[in-house]
């Protein structure tokens, strides 16, 4: 029989069979230092990625807001063109209270009870 570094032959094919069978192979160094490569790329990108994943979601809800007030300008505006002048414009002053100058302002209460009586 041959000698492997001091080792028989059998010997060695009987540790390269274990070895085989074995549930955790071998990690040579160079297997290693590559995990290791891996490991280190991804955690630096861990950190931009998760960054950029808030910064995506920020953006998204600000985009939601700002279609929100373009809705709403334009309703608004609409209420402006179509109340403008006019009968419209003195009843929505009338249901803010409002009066014309030279107008003198009565509160009248109890309408409600009123018009249940009659």
């Amino acid at each position: 029989m041959g000698h492997v570094w001091g080792l028989t032959l059998d010997m060695a094919l009987q540790d390269r069979a274990a070895a085989a069978r074995s549930p955790v192979p071998m990690l040579r160094p160079t297997r290693l230092l590559a995990l290791g490569g891996l490991v280190l790329i991804a955690l630096f990108y861990w950190k931009p990625l998760r960054t950029y994943e808030h910064t995506r979601g920020v953006l998204d809800r600000r985009q939601a807001d700002v279609s929100r007030l373009q809705q709403q300008q334009r309703t608004l505006e609409h209420q402006l063109a179509t109340v403008g002048t006019g009968d419209g414009l003195i009843r929505e002053a009338r249901k803010l209270g409002l009066v014309k100058p030279g107008e003198q302002l009565f509160i009248v209460k109890g309408i409600a009870a009123w018009r249940k009586r009659h």
